[in-house]
């Protein structure tokens, strides 16, 4: 049975560019372009919107790229029923996390995995730790990696890796007189602190309430995506930020900034796996998750 149409839809899908898709399935453009039109031609109808410039999905190619995604999972799970007993499990599991997961969890996992199951192939996504669950409950990954949300949405299994504090940093040198070293002493120096926070999400949820108890109103000198970002601003002087822990064990500018003694510490981040539980028994998701022993 030949999915690969299915494989080069997806890419396409989920790239919405020609050179980056056909590069990823290792195909040239030509092919590519070849195949997807010749999916729409069985279908009868488009599945991109595409022009010079952009491709899209169209209505019907989001109805498809569920059926895409659901077919080629579900021939994943019969191909190793039906060869059970040869004891090597192939295919694919999709994987998304931070860019900051990659290099301090996943390392070690994806070289035991390699190891262990040298047949199933790792496609990995990296990006905003904050679409990690919504793109594992619409079906777009396999697993994905980020911080346990405040309630956990129905259907959806949670496996802990690791805790992270959510720690403030500070520039070691200062620059600005606006900016302290140390961690303001009361309410009133709060208020007067330069702050750069995450537009959004978990981290921001919870220093926002923070400050609510307080009784601050912060002032925020930037609000920005990617806690990268925040920690190479804060070590330009520019502010106080607040990002987990594990950030910093891996930034290049690590050395620049420092923790802060702040009380009451912020709630920490507990880091872990996300999966559907119906997922979880395909043997090949079920592999990359029992990589992680059961707390």
């Amino acid at each position: 049975m030949d999915i690969r149409n299915l494989k080069h839809f997806l890419a396409l899908a989920d790239n919405l560019h020609f050179g980056r898709a056909s590069a990823a399935c290792h195909i040239s453009l030509s092919a590519l372009s070849r195949n997807i039109r010749q999916l729409e031609d069985e279908l009868g109808v488009e599945l991109f919107s595409r022009d010079n410039r952009t491709v899209v999905l169209t209505s019907e190619g989001q109805k498809f790229q569920q059926y895409a995604r659901q077919a080629i999972s579900q021939w994943n799970l019969i191909r190793n029923e039906l060869a059970d007993g040869s004891d090597r499990l192939h295919g694919e599991v999709s994987l998304y996390c931070s860019v900051t997961a990659v290099y301090s969890l996943l390392f070690d996992l994806l070289n035991r995995f390699r190891h262990d199951y040298p047949g199933i192939e790792i496609k990995l996504h990296t990006g905003d730790p904050e679409l990690a669950v919504a793109r594992v409950i619409a079906g777009e990954e396999d697993i994905s990696i980020a911080a346990h949300p405040r309630s956990l949405p129905r259907g959806l299994a949670f496996k802990p890796i690791r805790v992270s504090p959510l720690v403030f940093i500070a520039p070691v040198e200062r620059t600005d007189l606006d900016v302290p070293v140390v961690a303001p002493a009361s309410p009133e120096q709060w208020a007067q602190t330069p702050m750069i926070l995450a537009e959004g999400g978990l981290a921001r949820n919870r220093i926002d309430s923070w400050f609510r108890n307080m009784e601050v109103n912060p002032r925020i000198y930037a609000q920005v995506a990617g806690n990268e970002a925040i920690v190479s601003m804060v070590s330009l002087g520019l502010g106080i930020g607040v990002v987990p822990q594990i950030v910093l064990e891996h930034a290049p500018l690590a050395d620049r900034v420092q923790i802060l003694d702040v009380q009451p510490a912020l709630e920490p981040y507990d880091v872990g796996m996300f999966a559907l539980k119906k997922n979880l028994k395909n043997p090949l998701v079920n592999a990359f998750w029992s990589l992680v022993a059961d707390s």
